[in-house]
């Protein structure tokens, strides 16, 4: 087991390590706060959503927007596309496929940001949310993995992340998010920079 421990942090590192190596994701990290924080300035929205681990993921994001991350300030809207009622009503009246675009349709206005993350890159249900909110003139950004799936290319910005299994996708999927609420939260309220308050 401790093997098996050791091996699981390393392989972490290396696909962390070799994502932040890559200046063009630095910078798509920036280009991606930089739209959410003008959106919120427009008094505009994010949308973001996900399976599995991912709704998990997406729900985390969501709730460090409208709640705090390092300090108190304004909350600001996240929606996250997880309620049960509307994914089994949606899903069971149209279809699994159109549980996300029919949140976008429902709540989405022009400018909002609307996030989809998806680790294979190929979830028909992304998709779908994502070709929706682009209809709708929102900025579409995608959190993809390995070489980011039929999804690659259809977003106004994405970021891959180059491993092979959704655990090590994941875990920088979830970096990726804390970093983009921290740079948001930062812009927005504390462009001095302060020590961080942990609740």
């Amino acid at each position: 087991m401790h093997t098996a421990i050791t091996a699981a942090f390393g392989d972490a590192m290396r696909v962390q390590d070799a994502f932040i190596k890559n200046p063009a994701n630095r910078q798509t990290i920036v280009e991606i706060a930089t739209q959410i924080v003008n959106t919120y300035r427009k008094r505009g929205k994010v949308i973001i959503f996900g399976n599995g681990g991912s709704m998990c993921d997406a729900m985390h994001f969501a709730e460090e927007l409208t709640g705090r991350f390092h300090r108190d300030r304004e909350a600001l809207p996240a929606i996250a596309i997880s309620d049960p009622s509307h994914i089994t009503c949606v899903g069971n009246d149209y279809g699994f496929e159109q549980i996300f675009a029919r949140g976008v349709q429902a709540y989405a206005q022009s400018g909002d940001v609307v996030i989809g993350i998806s680790t294979s890159g190929n979830s028909a249900n992304i998709i779908a949310g994502l070709q929706s909110a682009r209809a709708m003139g929102c900025v579409t950004v995608a959190l993809l993995g390995g070489t980011g799936g039929k999804i690659s290319g259809s977003t106004d910005l994405q970021l891959i992340v180059p491993a092979d299994t959704s655990d090590r996708v994941q875990e920088v999927h979830t970096i990726v998010l804390h970093i983009l609420v921290q740079l948001v939260e930062s812009e927005l309220f504390f462009p001095t920079p302060n020590p961080p308050q942990y609740a």
